[in-house]
């Protein structure tokens, strides 16, 4: 639900009455992932969606439903030959679909309040729901912050808190949302349990270095996908906010200086497009050996083989060179810099989502990937 925070954070404060539904698991090809939801008040308004309009009707209706009765419901949709247009996923896939009641008089509504409200500031903070197991604890709400700290609960099992907090924690730090299988032994609570752990942080990094017009293009398009855009030079007369109005950051600094100093982590990407050695093997040789989601540069392939040759002097491996995406983007045909920043782009959600990059009329490889960060679907389990 949390990707539809900013809306149900401002039902909360006017103290409207809502039925949130949230994608908890999908299988096979379908048009969300994990996490994604729809709401909908006692008024009948509904914002968000589970399918791209597969089964919003019915999901709507259960909605109407869990607001009046008050019971939380897990509900699987599949694609059917025989109601396909109707109910059934027409793509062919299953999902798994928790429909949970946040009403005034609930006892779990100030966890969920405290989740909306983090994620509409932009706060980082992972809730966790319990989807399947006893039918006291399905609904029940844990909030989980960076620290550790946590509020909420599930209902007088505080070995069960902690270790879903532990759980909910490691995927906070992923800034992964997906399902988390616990065994009966490790649920302390005498049966298996599924929990669903939706992850809210801050956008995920992408820094361009290099103010060229290559990557005044690559900008636009890394805002467009939802990053945070920082353009990093060092020559002050390129590096300027008149070049680059989109960016959210400019760091007049040498590359390697401002990597060594700033915050990256498993969601960032770089993009290097200098192609000058001077920058370039400082920089690389750092970055190749930071946790980061995705590594490119910019050159021709002579330009790649002596840059790889200038890496190796400086001691970078093989395996460390293997990391390197060079010459960077899918092979589009690009010209211009904006078709050179499509390409910059959709290397990097193949390379982080787990796509071949090859078309996919004609081609056997599946239409969605659970992706290369780690998959969205029931993604661990604790015994």
């Amino acid at each position: 639900m949390l990707d539809i925070a900013e809306e149900l954070d401002r039902w909360v404060g006017q103290g409207r009455d809502f039925a949130v539904a949230t994608v908890v698991a999908v299988d096979g090809s379908a048009p969300r992932r994990p996490g994604a939801a729809l709401a909908v008040d006692a008024d009948g308004t509904a914002v968000g969606s589970v399918s791209g309009g597969c089964v919003e009707s019915a999901v709507y209706d259960l909605c109407r439903q869990a607001l009046q009765d008050g019971e939380p419901v897990l509900e699987r949709f599949s694609h059917s030959d025989d109601d396909a247009f109707a109910i059934g996923l027409t793509c062919g896939g299953v999902i798994d679909v928790l429909v949970t009641p946040v009403r005034a008089a609930d006892p779990g509504r100030p966890v969920v309040a405290a989740a909306l409200a983090a994620a509409a500031s932009g706060a980082t903070a992972a809730l966790a729901r319990i989807v399947s197991g006893p039918a006291d604890l399905v609904g029940r709400a844990l909030l989980v912050r960076p620290d550790g700290s946590h509020e909420g609960g599930f209902g007088g099992h505080p070995e069960l808190d902690r270790t879903v907090a532990a759980e909910a924690g490691a995927f906070l730090d992923a800034g992964r949302t997906g399902a988390l299988e616990i065994g009966a032994q490790g649920s302390r609570c005498g049966a298996p349990l599924t929990v669903l752990v939706e992850s809210s942080a801050p956008p995920p990094r992408m820094i361009v270095f290099g103010a060229i017009d290559f990557a005044a293009a690559l900008v636009r398009v890394g805002k467009f996908l939802g990053y945070h855009v920082t353009v990093c030079d060092a020559r002050a007369v390129f590096a300027t906010r008149e070049r680059f109005p989109e960016a959210d950051e400019i760091a007049v600094e040498w590359p390697h200086r401002y990597l060594e100093r700033t915050r990256v982590d498993g969601r960032t990407v770089l993009c290097v497009l200098t192609h000058d050695a001077k920058f370039d093997v400082p920089l690389l040789r750092l970055a190749l050996r930071l946790p980061v989601a995705y590594i490119g540069a910019m050159g021709s392939r002579r330009t790649h083989l002596d840059r790889a040759a200038r890496l190796r002097d400086v001691g970078v491996t093989e395996l460390e060179l293997a990391r390197l995406r060079s010459p960077i983007g899918l092979d589009l045909g690009a010209r211009t810099p904006e078709e050179t920043a499509l390409s910059i782009a959709a290397e990097i959600v193949a390379e982080r989502r787990g796509g071949s990059g090859v078309p996919l009329a004609g081609a056997h490889t599946p239409i969605h990937h659970d992706g290369a960060p780690g998959p969205a679907g029931r993604i661990g389990s604790v015994a």
